[in-house]
């Protein structure tokens, strides 16, 4: 279908990563485009199968999920990941959170909730297991039960931000960065979506007044 959301699996162990596979492509608004068994081999895939939506599991070997989900930021940053994994200490989620995760789950989840938070993170909505949220520590800012805090921003969106502060605009933040202006246009966008504000100033401001950037 056309319109079904693209989904890529990344996962270690060929099991699961072929059973979740098989079992989302039954979906009649999903299509797997591709898997891939360590974080590295997930950057390539990602490239060349530009998903809406990316399955990633932490523990992998070669890179990690969290790196890995860094990585592909870079390429695709279209893409929204959920991570898929058996860890749910404050560490493992604080570290997937703030790697750009917008829906965090539990292997051992329903089958129905994660095709639910593969529906919420498409249209734009996190989703976070109820069992991860009585976890996440209070030093990950404002994580509640309730989905992603508004001023979380991963480390490039941080990288964004702070050069918008001086007054760069986007051809200078891409020259610095080294990235394309239409990937600092996307990341500008995001950057207003997730802390609820209009333009740079307000982005800004806000910022600043929560004690996200300093100058």
């Amino acid at each position: 279908m056309s319109n079904s959301i693209r989904v890529l699996v990344v996962d270690d162990h060929p099991v699961v990563r072929e059973g979740l596979a098989t079992m989302l492509d039954r979906q009649n608004d999903m299509t797997v485009v591709g898997e891939a068994a360590d974080g590295a081999a997930s950057v390539l895939k990602a490239v060349e199968t530009t998903p809406d939506i990316i399955l990633m599991d932490l523990r992998m070997p070669v890179m990690d999920g969290v790196e890995a989900m860094r990585e592909i930021s870079k390429y695709v940053p279209s893409a929204r990941f959920i991570v898929l994994t058996t860890y749910d200490n404050d560490e493992y989620i604080v570290r997937g959170i703030a790697a750009g995760a917008r829906a965090y789950l539990l292997k051992d989840s329903p089958r129905e909730e994660l095709f639910n938070a593969i529906r919420a993170v498409h249209s734009g909505a996190p989703h976070i297991h109820p069992s991860v949220a009585d976890k996440m520590p209070d030093k990950s800012a404002t994580l509640t039960r309730q989905g992603l805090p508004t001023e979380f921003l991963s480390d490039r969106e941080l990288a964004v931000l702070r050069l918008m502060a001086t007054g760069a605009a986007n051809k200078s933040v891409a020259a610095q960065l080294c990235i394309s202006e239409s990937t600092v246009k996307t990341h500008v966008q995001s950057i207003f979506q997730k802390l609820g504000v209009n333009d740079r100033t307000e982005a800004v401001t806000h910022a600043l007044q929560k004690g996200i950037i300093h100058l």
